[in-house]
Formats: C-alpha cells, sequence, structure tokens
C-alpha cells in the first residue's frame, strides 16, 4: 500500500491510499460528542444524542415527521428508524456526523402526479431524486429497505413511451431516483436493500469519499409487456473516490455506470444479474462539453443473463456543433476490468468510440473523446450467441484507441469452446498486447 501526498485544486494537502483493491482517502473525520435536544413532535422520540421516529400507520405521511428528525438531530446524533414508513414528501437532508439507522422500511407513494412536479431536479440526463442526501460524515445502514415502488411507473411508461433527454424525467412524468448522495463527502451505505426503482437506483451526484457495501439491488417487474426501464443500480456523476462493493443487482440496466466526470473510481465482489454491464459512459454526447473517466478499477465480477460485461461506450464525433448525439471531447484513461465470469452475456467485453452514432458518422467525424490504457484481465466464461458469428469480444474505435491490453482471457462462444469465439476489432494502434487474436472489420454503429 502506497501513501501519497497531492494536492488539490492548488490549495489542500490530502493523503491518497492506492490500495492493492482500488482507491481510498486514508483518513476519515472523528465525530465529536453528541449532543442532546428536546422534541415537540409526538412521532419522534429523542434519547440523548438519539432520535426514534414513529411510524404514523394507517397509509399517512410520515414525510414530514422524517424531515423534523433529520433537522432535529442533523448533527453528531443518530436517527433509528426501526418501522415501516409511508413517504409522500421529498427528502432533502443535509447532515453533519450522523449514523442513521434504517432497519424497517422506508415505501414512497406511487404517486406520479404528485412526485413529477415535486421531485428535485438534478438536471443531468433530467433526472430527478426523492431523497437528495447531503452533508459530511454520514452512515446510513441498518439492513432496512428503500421501495420506490416502480411498477406503477413501468406500466405508464410502457403505454405513453414518454422520454426526456437520455430517457430521464419531464416534469409532467418524472421518475424518481430513490436515494441521491449528493454535493457530500465521507459517506457510508451499508446493508439496505433499494427495490422497484422507477429510474436509476443510486445516484451519487458531485461527490467524494462515498462507499456502498452489501447493498441489494431488485427491480423486476411483474407485467412483460412493461419491463423495468432505466434501472442502473449505480450512476455515478462528477464525483471521486466512490467505492461499490459486496452487492448483489438484479435488475434489466446498466449494473454500475461511470457517467461524466468520475475518477478514482473501485467496484469489487459484485453479483449483476440480467444487467446492461459495468459501464463506462455513455460519454462524449454533447457538443462542446468534455468528460472525463479515469482511474476506475473493476474487480471480482459475476455477471450473468446480461448484454453486456465489461463495457466501454463512447459516442462519434460530429459536425454539428449544437450536437446532443456526439461531438464531445475528453478522455477514458487508466481503466481495468478483472476477473469477470460471464454466464451467458451478449458482449462479455464491449468497447465501442460509436455509441448511438452511424458508421456513416463515425467514419466521416471519429469520437473526439479519446481511449487509451484499458486492461481486461482474467475475463472468462461464456457469451450467449445473441451476437452472430460466435462473437465473443467486440473492440471498435472510431479513433484510435492506445494501450488496450488483455491477459488472462478464457471466453466461449455459446456451445463452444475457449479460444473458439471471435474477437472484433477496429482502430487499435496495437493489437499485439492482446492474449486473442483480432478480427480486423470496418466500425460499426455501437
Amino acid at each position: 500500500m502506497k501513501l501519497l501526498s497531492v494536492l488539490v485544486g492548488g490549495l489542500t494537502s490530502l493523503n491518497l491510499v492506492l490500495g492493492a483493491t482500488g482507491y481510498t482517502h486514508s483518513e476519515r473525520s472523528h465525530p465529536a460528542p453528541r449532543r442532546r435536544w428536546t422534541s415537540t413532535n409526538p412521532y419522534v422520540k429523542v434519547e440523548g444524542s438519539t432520535c426514534t421516529v414513529k411510524p404514523m400507520g394507517g397509509g399517512r405521511d410520515d414525510g414530514p415527521n422524517l424531515l423534523y428528525a433529520f433537522e432535529l438531530c442533523g448533527s453528531y446524533a443518530l436517527i433509528d428508524l426501526p418501522g415501516y414508513y409511508t413517504v409522500n414528501t421529498v427528502l432533502t437532508t443535509d447532515l453533519h456526523n450522523v449514523e442513521i439507522r434504517l432497519s424497517g422500511a422506508i415505501s414512497y407513494v406511487p404517486d406520479i402526479a404528485y412526485w413529477s412536479p415535486a421531485s428535485i431536479y438534478l438536471t443531468y440526463q433530467n433526472a430527478t431524486t426523492y431523497w437528495f442526501l447531503k452533508g459530511d460524515g454520514v452512515t446510513l445502514h441498518g439492513g432496512g429497505t428503500i421501495d420506490a415502488n416502480g411498477q406503477t411507473w413501468w406500466d405508464y411508461f410502457a403505454q405513453v413511451k414518454t422520454k426526456g433527454v437520455a430517457g430521464g424525467s419531464t416534469r409532467v412524468f418524472a421518475r424518481p431516483i430513490p436515494l441521491t448522495v449528493g454535493n457530500a463527502t465521507n459517506v457510508k451505505i451499508d446493508d439496505i436493500s433499494v427495490i422497484n426503482s422507477p429510474f436509476w437506483h443510486n445516484f451519487v451526484y458531485n461527490s467524494t469519499d462515498v462507499t456502498y457495501s452489501n447493498i441489494q439491488i431488485h427491480s423486476k417487474s411483474s407485467n412483460a409487456s412493461a419491463p423495468a426501464a432505466n434501472s442502473d443500480g449505480w450512476d455515478i456523476y462528477r464525483s471521486s473516490y466512490v467505492t461499490i462493493r459486496d452487492s448483489n443487482v438484479q435488475n434489466g440496466d446498466d449494473c454500475v455506470s461511470f457517467k461524466p466526470n468520475s475518477t478514482y473510481m473501485t467496484v469489487e465482489n459484485m453479483i449483476c444479474n440480467g444487467s446492461h454491464g459495468i459501464s463506462v459512459g455513455s460519454l462524449g454526447q454533447y457538443a462542446g462539453q468534455t468528460d472525463i473517466v479515469a482511474n476506475v478499477y473493476v474487480r471480482n465480477i459475476s455477471m450473468s443473463n446480461a448484454e453486456n460485461g465489461a463495457r466501454i461506450k463512447v459516442f462519434g464525433g460530429s459536425n454539428d456543433t449544437n450536437s446532443v448525439s456526439g461531438g464531445g471531447s475528453g478522455y477514458v484513461r487508466n481503466v481495468t476490468f478483472q476477473d469477470f465470469v460471464n454466464d451467458n452475456v451478449d458482449n462479455p467485453i464491449y468497447l465501442t468510440q460509436c455509441y448511438s452514432s452511424s458508421a456513416e458518422q463515425c467514419q466521416n467525424f471519429p469520437s473526439t473523446l479519446s481511449i487509451s490504457d484499458v486492461h481486461f484481465i482474467n475475463i472468462s466464461g461464456t457469451a450467449s450467441g445473441i451476437v452472430p458469428n460466435n462473437t465473443v469480444a467486440t473492440l471498435e474505435c472510431s479513433a484510435e484507441c492506445v494501450d488496450i491490453t488483455s491477459e488472462g482471457t478464457q471466453l466461449a462462444p455459446k456451445n463452444g469452446t475457449v479460444g473458439s469465439g471471435k474477437y472484433l476489432c477496429a482502430n487499435l494502434q496495437d493489437e499485439s498486447t492482446l492474449d486473442f487474436k483480432c478480427t480486423d472489420v470496418p466500425i460499426t454503429k455501437g
């Protein structure tokens, strides 16, 4: 383990640790002694520095009482949530050195008419959220559940096909995220289930030093014609030093997605079933914007019944300065995918620099967002056979990709043997750094 002293923004010296299994800060703040308060709310009991919230029952909205407790015990305190809480009020919390012990459940009322204008607008891809958790030194744990009751949204979404930018929300039909950690530092979330989300399950927004562990995510529709849509396990945006580990994701979209300006990410010991993979991106969608993802370490992943395993998705270029379908700049750099076991996965390895762009566009306007220093280590298992010609991996760049390596690759096509699959490649600077033989192909639509 190596200790580094670096300058952040040229002002503050921090000690950083690059460990054997990812990126972390070396120190956390030490909380001061907890304070004592007095409650005037009959549903919020105070003992010393502990606030315990009693559910109202009968389907009544517990949101105002939760907000009262978060405000009263908003620093150096324990907030105990042992019951079943019905919530039809937006939760905005700003906490400092607070432990939230959720052993019960928070259940958001499936009221599209209320949540569409009321949920907190987050700008990026028109996302909104039920709960915006802001602050520092916050721990949320306890074995409890956050249930967003998404079936109502999935059914409606399938009927009207209403979409905002990149499939997010509108103010008429919002699909809120159950929990957003935003503008926060030093946050730990452990042993929580997040289920039935209308959209992404977790969003890390403009935050640093955030750790998730032992999280259970499950969103599966009971209506075959209305699947859970855009049900990412995690999306991370403009954040650094985020760790996700020891978790189980049963969904129908990305298991984890590193959105623009995610750096120093660690994801390890994950079970992902039914997903679109662990994805860098998508990036480069908006002309004139710079997207960066760097220093990402992903290891020990079980990927089953998925569209992709290890994935990087970058838009092609564009000659339109107002484009929202490619033309952004930036880079993907220093990304490692290690120890993936794939079972029935369409693309166990998938890298494209022509995501959601036509092949003609990518040929005429190669991506202006570079990809380099990407490493696939010990990627094994079987493809689903959905991609034709026994293809098990695709590495297609519209501009030249640099320092793409692989070792220990053990992939097999459906009903085939290891080594009999096809690996499609385009515009890699040096194919000799791969431990498989490439079949060179023209760039295609990603």
